[in-house]
């Protein structure tokens, strides 16, 4: 069964646990955003797996250097899953995968930024990782022309395990699952609702539904 990710790019600790116990019901995987986490630091992903310990939390570090030393410090907070930047070199990849490996917990590799985001997540999954974020940023989807279909056209191609994070909603959520992603990322579309519970519902439901 595919999961239900959201991603929470609240800036504090309290908005992002209240964002939580609204629509934990319904989630699988709580991302912390990395916003939120150089906001408020690495003690928010404590505070949220403490106040969820049934879900996966999330943290979205980006790391490009240093990835085994990074991920420790995120695992010991008490992360289920980090990510790391699939621009970022093989030994920095493996060093987190390395990390995660000793916690028994999962590296994400987000693929913002690179050309070439099949090509790289095959590389990655290699090395490793639990899945790969086929992703474009918020800067990259406010740009004239973007379109989630390429995320979800490269989802199809990729053969590995993927997830789509990329303006994931009501509307295109059952072709992103289609098209292979075992996570659904979505953000604005939970937290930025008017009643983030009732879109995590529908969200949750349109994905039991394929």
């Amino acid at each position: 069964m595919a999961k239900l990710q959201v991603a929470i790019d609240l800036l504090t600790t309290k908005d992002a646990l209240a964002l939580a116990a609204k629509i934990a019901p319904y989630i699988d995987i709580i991302e912390l955003g990395t916003p939120l986490i150089k906001n408020e630091g690495i003690a928010v992903v404590t505070a949220m797996k403490q106040a969820h310990p049934d879900k996966l939390v999330f943290a979205d570090l980006k790391t490009m250097d240093a990835g085994e030393l990074e991920a420790d410090i995120a695992f010991k907070a008490g992360a289920d899953l980090v990510t790391v930047l699939g621009a970022a070199g093989d030994a920095t990849i493996a060093g987190a995968i390395k990390a995660a490996k000793a916690h028994g917990k999962g590296i994400v590799v987000d693929t913002i930024g690179v050309a070439d985001r099949v090509k790289r997540a095959q590389e990655v999954t290699k090395l490793g990782a639990e899945f790969v974020e086929l992703h474009a940023g918020l800067d990259e989807q406010w740009t004239e022309g973007y379109s989630i279909q390429v995320l979800i056209d490269e989802a199809a191609r990729a053969g590995v395990p993927v997830s789509i994070a990329g303006g994931v909603n009501i509307n295109n959520v059952t072709a992103v699952i289609k098209a292979g992603a075992i996570v659904a990322v979505a953000g604005a579309a939970i937290y930025g609702a008017e009643d983030p519970a009732a879109a995590a519902k529908a969200l949750r439901e349109a994905i039991d539904a394929v």
